[in-house]
């Protein structure tokens, strides 16, 4: 591609392309190359100049290179960047802006006078039915306001001042919407689906195919635990599916043949084969923007006390105005009390802060479901903390199959990495990457397989029941045995590694050593959140006692449990709950739902399982655990924010109401520092929380 430098500072580059502008496809294909390389930073493609901004690390020449050996014939974007593409609606707004400013003075200077003032009384209707329409609703709302100050405007023939609100209120509402539009797109395009890999049905079994692949009439297989990736109708099967993330309901539905099923679902329980009827793109993105839009979770208490005052006060308005007039004489200070009202700003000011914050967040690789949940996190004073996979790596490594019976380390190491492949845990994952580092393939060789929630997985293999799991599970449960002269090497096993036992026929045939490190910013994380105002910060396991001990002291955690169930940290949080403490619930594994659905606010961490991903009210797809300090100072100073909003809104508009009362502000400069002021809050409430980005030790 050919281009120009136009200005260049440290680490800063501007060029233009040799086109006199760019469609919004073809900034959105050069913004998508661009941010696809690790030296880019952030991109800034302007469609009207044929411009890109590139801030950049690393060497100068890298980023010219890239540049050059651009080409938008040859990059191959999802179809998913142009559905949620949020440049056009930027470009949108900006036209309705000019054009709004050249008809409003154009019409002023160019329009004869009578027909001038018949058109502002054409207008004032407009207006006066919008007002009307509240009323009939069953209440006082702003637009109310609007349409008696409009209307008391023309009708004393101070048609300059009808028509000056009238623009101004139009441009505030063409700001209100955009600020809006904007925050809901960024949000819902960081909540989009990303599935690389699912289980394809084929007439010779499974297999696991690339979801690009995928296209309508293909057959998907879904099990406990996953996303459903598209959008289909089951065709076998049964399972029940947690549709929260779609439609914010809290019960799962049972699905089964013939039911619609909708990407972004989860399987709760069971398994399904579906076929697709929507695949490739990214449909679900307008279904987030309607959820997020709907959700009565998305709106915080602040939020919602912020709506209802806004409400409350506009009697006060009316009644402050007609009593402005009788006392005055004065249509014009009545109307400039008129022109002045908290509803509005309160309105756009409190959700744009909850929005933005959100997104904020989300640059942070923290995605946050809902303002309701930045406020709890705000509020907590207790951290529930999962062990496996959150305290410890994400990443457990597989470090010797030890064998008790007459086949190989591989070929145990084979069979075993079959049936983990299908379920997503973090210590499955160490197995299947196991074998795939070892070069062995294993193809599907057993029946349907079962997966015991916080137990281990069933299924038979050549006609023998196959489990593999914890030892409760393996030997408790199963009643597995351990092979004649082995029980010597079986209590030998190192300590200091997890074990994973895999059996056969009802006798133990391996055990796998699971190496689970802890993560390194555990104890600084603890600290931090101690710092931070945590009083109570607690881990609760599954493993034994000797391996939760070592954990919570490297952490630097004082209260532990160890051997619990999935119903047990579910009850420690809703015990918490009663005794009245504010609870965060941190896990990644399908043991941790319950418990993450329960607690105040829910956090899953990278890596871990579907279900817990979509259950929980907040997901971190960063792998530090800093992030949860730096949501933390997110939250808080949003309440601050807030606050802030609150405090500025009501003190400006009253001072506005009182300067129109005593007569030293005309209508229309009412109405322009209200909206003034009300745009620029809301524009301010736009921008980041946190001044300087948080550095965390890699």
């Amino acid at each position: 591609m050919k281009y120009r430098i136009k200005h260049e500072n440290k680490k800063r580059i501007r060029f233009h392309l040799f086109k006199r502008r760019l469609t919004f496809a073809e900034a959105d294909i050069l913004e998508y190359y661009l941010m696809g390389f690790d030296v880019v930073k952030d991109v800034h493609v302007y469609e009207r100049t044929a411009d890109v901004s590139v801030i950049y690390e690393g060497e100068r020449r890298n980023v010219l290179d890239i540049m050059r050996r651009f080409s938008f014939d040859e990059v191959e974007v999802p179809e998913s960047v142009f559905e949620s593409s949020g440049r056009e609606l930027s470009a949108v707004c900006y036209d309705r802006i000019i054009t709004s400013v050249l008809l409003h003075y154009g019409k002023r200077l160019i329009m004869p006078a009578p027909l001038y003032r018949a058109w502002i009384v054409l207008k004032t209707a407009k207006y006066i039915w919008r007002g009307l329409k509240t009323i009939g609703k069953g209440g006082l709302k702003v637009e109310l306001l609007d349409s008696v100050a409009i209307t008391s405007a023309a009708a004393t023939k101070d048609y300059k001042t009808a028509s000056s609100v009238m623009f101004l209120l139009k441009i505030g509402d063409i700001l209100e919407e955009w600020t809006r539009k904007k925050s809901v797109d960024d949000l819902a395009r960081r909540m989009s689906l990303h599935i690389d890999k699912v289980w394809l049905k084929t007439g010779d079994g499974e297999v696991l195919a690339d979801a690009k692949q995928i296209s309508r009439g293909d057959k998907i297989v879904v099990r406990m635990g996953n996303v459903i990736p598209f959008d289909g109708r089951v065709c076998d099967g049964e399972a029940v599916v947690n549709q929260a993330s779609l439609t914010g309901e809290a019960g799962a539905v049972r699905k089964s043949e013939g039911a619609a099923i909708f990407a972004g679902t989860v399987v709760e329980e069971g398994e399904l084969t579906f076929v697709v009827s929507e695949a490739g793109g990214n449909g679900r993105f307008d279904k987030i923007v309607k959820m997020i839009e709907e959700s009565e979770k998305m709106k915080s208490t602040v939020e919602g006390r912020a709506e209802r005052l806004a409400d409350r006060l506009v009697p006060y308005t009316l009644a402050a105005s007609g009593l402005t007039y009788l006392l005055s004489r004065s249509v014009s200070k009545a109307v400039s009390v008129l022109m002045v009202d908290y509803s509005c700003a309160l309105k756009m000011a409190m959700p744009i802060s909850v929005l933005s914050a959100i997104k904020e967040s989300a640059d942070y690789g923290i995605n946050v479901k809902g303002g309701r949940f930045m406020e709890e996190v705000a509020a907590a004073d207790t951290i529930l903390f999962d062990k496996t996979g959150t305290l410890t790596l994400a990443r457990p490594s597989l470090v010797k199959v030890v064998s008790f019976c007459g086949e190989t380390e591989d070929e145990l190491l084979r069979q075993a990495a079959c049936l983990e492949e299908h379920f997503p845990h973090s210590v499955a994952k160490a197995v299947v990457d196991a074998a795939i580092r070892r070069g062995l393939a294993h193809d599907e060789m057993h029946t349907k397989v079962e997966y015991i929630v916080a137990h281990g997985i069933a299924s038979s293999i050549d006609g023998k029941k196959a489990v593999i799991g914890s030892y409760h599970f393996v030997f408790e449960d199963e009643k597995v045995t351990i092979p004649e002269g082995m029980k010597e090497r079986f209590w030998g096993l190192p300590a200091q590694y997890s074990h994973l036992y895999f059996a056969k026929g009802g006798v133990l045939c391996a055990c796998l050593l699971i190496e689970d490190p802890m993560r390194k910013e555990s104890a600084e994380v603890v600290a931090g959140l101690k710092k931070a105002g945590f009083k109570h910060i607690v881990m609760m396991t599954g493993d034994s006692e000797r391996t939760a001990a070592a954990v919570a002291a490297a952490a630097g955690i004082g209260e532990y449990y160890s051997e619990v169930l999935p119903e047990d940290k579910a009850s420690y949080v809703e015990k918490a709950k009663e005794e009245g403490h504010h609870v965060i619930m941190v896990g990644d594994g399908i043991n941790d739902s319950l418990a993450l659905s329960k607690a105040d606010v829910g956090i899953a961490v990278n890596d871990g399982a579907d279900i817990a991903r979509q259950i929980a009210d907040i997901t971190i797809s960063s792998s530090n655990l800093h992030s949860i300090i730096t949501l933390r100072e997110i939250s808080t100073l949003l309440m601050k924010r807030i606050r802030f909003n609150y405090r500025t809104i009501v003190g400006f508009n009253t001072a506005l109401i009182a300067l129109g009362i005593a007569g030293l502000l005309p209508p229309a400069t009412s109405a322009m520092l209200h909206n003034g002021s009300t745009v620029a809050l809301g524009l301010k409430s736009m921008t980041n929380l946190l001044k300087e980005p948080t550095s965390f030790p890699e």
